[in-house]
């Protein structure tokens, strides 16, 4: 690997990893160079500005977690055969990579994930294109699963569930200690807590692709 592109991974790594623990509005230029040891004239060269590097990071981590989904899409067609995956087949495919990946602490305290509205509730516009845009590119694939394995659903009504799911897990990810300190209940970051949150997660995202339809469907 060339230098230039050691430092900037350097800087990817870096503020990847600030951006889990403080949020990327909260980070600062100074702790992201000072984390990987270059001046601010390497983070202004490789990324132009602070939000280029954001953008960067978050970029980055979607291409990987959306690898990741199609991946496990076609593993399970290829299980499948000639035959229609199952609804949580496609549910897993999609949304698991990204609920395991905030399960996972990868050697730091919390993993980055990357969600639109992390840091407050009126994101900055281009980190809530990007998240979009990335899942948007990739959703078509899904959608034709998910239409094959519920015959019975009409497409609009499973672009809109797919819609609400998108919502259901951002939220979700973003933490549940807000809700905990609420009901009283004990703060927890173990892995048996995030294992439930997963399984949670999972069974209520399943339970909404399957609702009964509107009556006006």
């Amino acid at each position: 690997m060339k230098r230039s592109d050691r430092t900037q991974s350097a800087i990817l790594d870096a503020a990847e990893h600030l951006f889990a623990l403080y949020g990327h509005e909260n980070t600062s230029m100074r702790q992201i160079t000072a984390q990987a040891k270059v001046n601010l004239s390497a983070v202004n060269y490789h990324f132009g500005s602070k939000d280029g590097l954001t953008q960067a990071v978050f970029q980055r981590r979607l291409n990987s977690i959306n690898q990741e989904r199609l991946e496990k899409l076609a593993f399970y067609r290829q299980q499948a055969g000639e035959g229609p995956l199952k609804a949580s087949q496609v549910v897993d495919a999609f949304f698991g990579p990204l609920i395991r990946l905030a399960g996972s602490g990868n050697g730091t305290p919390r993993s980055f994930i990357p969600l639109p509205g992390q840091d407050r509730p009126a994101p900055q516009d281009f980190i809530q294109s990007i998240c979009w845009d990335e899942q948007v590119a990739i959703f078509l694939p899904f959608k034709q699963a998910l239409h094959e394995a519920l015959p019975t659903v009409p497409e609009e009504e499973i672009i809109w569930r797919f819609h609400f799911m998108l919502g259901a897990t951002s939220y979700a990810l973003m933490g549940t200690q807000s809700l905990r300190r609420a009901l009283q209940l004990p703060l927890s970051d173990s892995p048996e807590s995030e294992q439930q949150l997963q399984q949670r997660l999972m069974s209520f995202l399943l339970g909404g692709l399957r609702a009964p339809l509107p009556a006006s469907t």
